[in-house]
């Protein structure tokens, strides 16, 4: 399983293989923690290739290398809340996604929607945050549907932990999680994954 995105993803993840620290603290090792312990027999193998910072277009340079090499069976896609205009956004996602399937006819796409909580430190910025992602989560959900992936609605599944919560309880600057934060998209990628 190869995890892909930009910061969201990486959770300061190693560049080595060193397995106490190759994936990082995100929702990444919390799904692979969870799945090794509970089917050690099946043996399966976790990948993170997320870089923080990311745009689609830095995940296109870097995407033989970072995600098809490694052959997936399932190939996990978080990405979107870095600059980008919507038009772009989705004609390179749909590129990779293109790619994807051309040299892996049988992977298993799974793509996380872009999420947004009002905890950003400039509040007048908030508004304009919250309408970006919410068009890149459209375009997401939009291209899972048209490629027959799996969609994981991070947004909703953030929305109900606030009715438990307060905001920054779960995001601490808008769009990174907290450790609380990257259980609840841990526990919405699994439940997704599963259905």
């Amino acid at each position: 399983m190869v995890f892909q995105g930009d910061s969201i993803t990486d959770g300061g993840r190693g560049r080595t293989d060193d397995p106490n620290h190759v994936l990082g603290h995100s929702y990444p090792f919390l799904i692979a923690s969870e799945a090794a312990a509970r089917h050690p027999e099946r043996g399966w193998r976790f990948v993170n290739r997320g870089v923080s910072g990311d745009k689609v277009s830095d995940l296109a340079a870097r995407w033989q290398e970072d995600a098809l090499d490694h052959q997936p069976d399932v190939l996990s896609v978080l990405v979107g809340v870095n600059g980008i205009d919507e038009l772009r956004f989705e004609s390179e996602y749909r590129l990779l996604l293109e790619r994807t399937l051309s040299a892996l006819p049988s992977v298993r796409l799974v793509l996380g929607e872009p999420f947004y909580l009002p905890t950003s430190p400039v509040e007048s910025e908030r508004e304009a945050w919250a309408a970006a992602v919410k068009a890149r989560a459209t375009i997401v959900r939009g291209l899972a549907d048209q490629f027959g992936a799996t969609f994981v609605p991070y947004q909703a599944a953030l929305d109900a932990a606030v009715t438990r919560a307060p905001a920054e309880c779960w995001v601490w600057d808008g769009i990174h999680p907290t450790y609380a934060g990257q259980r609840i998209l841990a526990d919405a990628w699994i439940t997704a994954v599963q259905a």
